[in-house]
C-alpha cells in the first residue's frame, strides 16, 4: 500500500462531503457533455468475493465499447474528470503488471478494471455495512441525491473512457439488484457463483492472507475500510439480507473459529436470497444471468458467448476463444478442509447448491 495513496485516501474519506460537493460542481461545469451521453444497458457483476467476479470483469472490460472504473480512479472517486485529466500522469502508464494483493494469478496495472463505486454507495447510504442493519435496497428505495450524483458519475466514466456501455463490478450490489433495476430499466446483471466447497476454501484462504497483511501493515486495513471491502480480513462482516439473526449467527460462528460452517452459511444465505428474489420477480430474472465458475473454466467459449448474448456485447468467435483461454481452475493452492468442514458445508449449503445445479459434496 503506497504511502501517498494511504494519505490521500484518508484525506478524501475524511472530507467526503467536500468531495461530493466538488463532484456536483464538476457535473455542472460539464453539463452539456454529460447530458449528451446516454446510459445504455449498464452491466453489473455482483456476487460473493472469490466467485469469479474479477475475472469476468476483466474479460468483459476487454470489449472496446465498455467503460469501467480502473485502479487509477482512486482515491478521488467523486471527481473522476478532474482527477483523470489533471493528474493522469500520477500513475505510470507503462507500469509493469504485478500480481494483485489477493495472490490469485490476476495481474494488474493502474489501468486494470476494478470495483470502485462502493465508495459512493457508502457515502449516500451510510451504515449499510453494519451487520445489524438491513443491507437490501429494493425497488421501493429512493435516494434522489444519490441517483442524480450516480447517473452523472456513470456518464463521467463513459466520457473519460470513451465508452458506450458502463460496466461495474460490485459485490455488494447483490443486495441492490432490484433498486438498480428500477434506476436503469435496461440494465443487465451477471451473478457469478462457485461450487460451495471450492468457494469456502478460497474465501478461507483469502481471509487468512488479508488478516496477515492487515496485521503487518495497518494501511491495508484502512484501505479496505475506505473502499468498502469487508468480505475478508480483520474487519470481515456478514451481509444482512433482511434477517439480522442469520447475519449474527454467521458472525458468531466465525468468532468461535467455525470458519467453514460460517462461510458456508453465508454462501447459502447470499445465493438463496438471490434465487428467491429472482423467483419473485420475473422481470428481474429475465435481466439476470447466473454464471457458474466451473462452467466458465470447463467450457469458456460457450459460457462467454452466453454472457455476451445476455449483455448485448458482440465478440468475434476468435476473440471469444482468446478470452476463454484465460479461464482455468486454480492450481496454485489446494483446499485445506477437514472431514468435519466438508460435513458442515454440506449441511449448510445443500438446498441452495441443488437449486444452482450443484451436487452436495460427499
Amino acid at each position: 500500500m503506497p504511502g501517498w495513496i494511504d494519505r490521500l485516501g484518508g484525506f478524501v474519506a475524511g472530507t467526503a462531503g467536500f468531495w461530493v460537493a466538488l463532484g456536483g460542481l464538476e457535473s455542472s461545469a460539464h453539463r452539456a457533455e454529460l447530458d449528451a451521453i446516454a446510459i445504455d444497458r449498464p452491466i453489473y457483476i455482483a456476487g460473493l468475493a472469490r466467485g469469479g467476479t474479477t475475472i469476468l470483469l476483466e474479460l468483459l472490460a476487454a470489449h472496446p465499447d465498455v467503460a469501467t472504473h480502473r485502479y487509477r480512479d482512486y482515491p478521488p472517486i467523486y471527481t473522476p474528470l478532474f482527477w483523470n485529466r489533471a493528474f493522469a500522469r500520477i500513475y505510470d502508464a507503462n507500469a509493469p503488471a504485478v500480481e494483485r494483493a489477493h495472490k490469485d494469478r490476476i495481474l494488474v496495472t493502474p489501468d486494470s478494471p476494478e470495483a470502485m463505486e462502493e465508495v459512493l454507495w457508502m457515502r449516500f447510504f451510510p451504515g449499510r455495512h453494519q451487520p445489524e442493519v438491513d443491507q437490501v435496497l429494493d425497488g421501493a428505495t429512493s435516494n434522489p441525491a444519490f441517483e442524480t450524483f450516480y447517473r452523472d458519475h456513470i456518464r463521467k466514466i463513459l466520457l473519460i473512457r470513451q465508452g458506450r456501455r458502463y460496466l461495474a463490478k460490485g459485490n455488494y450490489n447483490i443486495t441492490r439488484l432490484a433498486y438498480l433495476a428500477r434506476l436503469f430499466p435496461d440494465a443487465r446483471f451477471l451473478v457469478p457463483v462457485r461450487e460451495p466447497v471450492a468457494h469456502v476454501a478460497s474465501l478461507a484462504k483469502q481471509h487468512r492472507l488479508f488478516c496477515t497483511q492487515e496485521s503487518e501493515d495497518p494501511r491495508v486495513l484502512r484501505h479496505m475500510r475506505r473502499v468498502g471491502h469487508f468480505e475478508f480480513g480483520l474487519d470481515r462482516r456478514p451481509l444482512n439480507l433482511g434477517d439480522p439473526a442469520l447475519a449474527r449467527s454467521i458472525a458468531e460462528l466465525w468468532a468461535r473459529g467455525e470458519e467453514a460452517r460460517g462461510l458456508a452459511r453465508h454462501w447459502a444465505a447470499v445465493y438463496g436470497f438471490v434465487l428467491d428474489q429472482l423467483e419473485r420477480d420475473p422481470a428481474l430474472r429475465e435481466r439476470t444471468r447466473i454464471v457458474r465458475y466451473e462452467d466458465a473454466c470447463a467450457a469458456g467459449t460457450a459460457t462467454l458467448a452466453a454472457v455476451a448474448e445476455h449483455t448485448g456485447l458482440t465478440f468475434t468467435p476468435e476473440r471469444l476463444a482468446e478470452l476463454a483461454a484465460q479461464l482455468s481452475p486454480p492450481t496454485y493452492y489446494r483446499p485445506d478442509l477437514s472431514a468435519a468442514d466438508l460435513t458442515a458445508i454440506r449441511e449448510e449449503t445443500a438446498a441452495v447448491a441443488a437449486r444452482l445445479g450443484y451436487t452436495a459434496p460427499e
